[in-house]
């Protein structure tokens, strides 16, 4: 394992953080990539491995030994928060922003070198980034047909990126070291949704966001339907632990999902009145229309034939059902420990 204190340039401006859990096969092209990068930026790449077992350690150890601007250290926790404070805590001291990158995405050539400049020109706290979902399979592709469009994201800015602007929370890319170390950092309680529990805590002391369209993240998706679930389940119950934690309260295209459940749950009714199933089926025809439409708008750049145009639409159900189904099941397990421990005497 590398150590700090041999690695040149401790005065670097920028901190490039990868998180990586058996990444091998993405590893060796994106380190090439960021090698290059930090030569032109005078910065220091660490790879913060959480146990990696395919052989991603040794890759980034072998950087290492070849490279002075790429470091390894273990990352005990796991989890991208903890990798990501491990990192800022080790290297981080001189260094004026981190970057986080994540190692199953693609990123243009000029990535780190455009987010610099833009925070330089802007002020900004942090510099967030579209990201742009792209599918290679049949089911990848109508999941990144939904991800794009508004029937899976409810028009996240920072899923469309069609304009540049200052936001309450986006992919993470750039942070100012002195924003992040203020606010403590990752809360790695979180294991979803930690990038928007952190930009409310910068929002609150003061720090501004900004969305950049001067670049961008390519991202791969789930490529089944279980996998995407259980994202989306994590998603979910992430967003609850975060609105509980600040009692703030859901955005619009937040709320619209949180019905999902409910209306799945109610079905059970429906040998009492087949209206139990109106919003059930009301949300499944919206679902699979809009994504049908969305999908065949789009066929060329998604090259989904036009026979598969409504899984872009199922996507989008599977998505919407397992954020509802996380959000909820977070929320009574939340309120059955709290009544719980109500009950111990004080």
């Amino acid at each position: 394992m590398s150590d700090a204190a041999t690695i040149p340039g401790q005065d670097a401006t920028c901190l490039i953080v990868v998180p990586t859990l058996n990444e091998s096969q993405n590893l060796p092209h994106l380190l090439d990539a960021l090698i290059i990068e930090a030569e032109a930026l005078g910065a220091r790449i660490v790879v913060a491995d959480g146990g990696s077992t395919d052989g991603t350690a040794d890759i980034a150890n072998n950087y290492a030994a070849r490279s002075p601007h790429v470091v390894f250290i273990k990352n005990g926790r796991r989890i991208q928060s903890a990798a990501m404070n491990l990192a800022v805590a080790t290297f981080g001291e001189a260094c004026r922003y981190v970057i986080r990158i994540d190692a199953h995405g693609y990123y243009p050539a000029d990535y780190c070198r455009r987010l610099v400049a833009e925070a330089e020109r802007t002020g900004a706290g942090g510099v967030v980034v579209p990201m742009l979902t792209v599918g290679r399979g049949i089911f990848q592709r109508a999941v990144a047909n939904a991800q794009n469009s508004l029937v899976g994201t409810g028009g996240s800015s920072h899923r469309t990126g069609k304009t540049a602007g200052w936001v309450d929370h986006g992919h993470h890319a750039l942070m100012r070291i002195d924003a992040y170390r203020t606010v403590g950092g990752y809360d790695e309680d979180f294991r979803y949704n930690e990038d928007a529990e952190l930009d409310h805590r910068l929002g609150a002391a003061g720090w501004r966001i900004w969305l950049t369209d001067a670049t961008l993240m390519v991202y791969f998706p789930r490529s089944t339907p279980a996998a995407l679930f259980r994202q989306y389940f994590g998603y979910g119950g992430g967003r609850a632990r975060n609105l509980l934690k600040h009692r703030t309260i859901p955005r619009v295209r937040q709320v619209l999902p949180l019905a999902i459940l409910p209306a799945v749950a109610l079905t059970g009714l429906a040998l009492v009145s087949w209206l139990a199933v109106v919003p059930l089926l009301a949300w499944s025809l919206l679902c699979i229309g809009m994504g049908t439409l969305a999908a065949t708008r789009s066929r060329h750049q998604y090259r989904l034939p036009l026979l598969y145009a409504p899984l872009a639409g199922l996507a989008a159900m599977i998505m919407h059902f397992a954020w509802s189904s996380g959000f909820w099941l977070h929320v009574a397990g939340s309120a059955s420990r709290h009544g719980k421990a109500s009950q111990w005497p004080a």
